[in-house]
């Protein structure tokens, strides 16, 4: 099965395999659920995959909500 999501350009993702800011975090979560995967990459600097992943390790350490409320508050 061929994947479509973009794939790492240090051009794009000139935050791949840094370390994630709180920041980020939050518009990460604040997001998920209404943007493209692929805006948020690019919005970030980071892979899709990248982006995948992390939202599923912070759904499982209960952190995602948390953050999520916090984006809702900025806004």
């Amino acid at each position: 099965m061929k994947s479509y999501r973009l794939k790492y350009n240090p051009e794009l993702h000139p935050n791949h395999q840094k370390e994630w800011t709180i920041k980020e975090l939050i518009y990460l979560c604040g997001v998920y659920n209404i943007d493209k995967k692929q805006d948020i990459s690019l919005a970030l600097g980071r892979t899709e995959d990248a982006i995948l992943e992390k939202a599923n390790v912070l759904k499982k350490q209960k952190l995602f909500e948390k953050y999520k409320e916090m984006y809702e508050k900025e806004v």
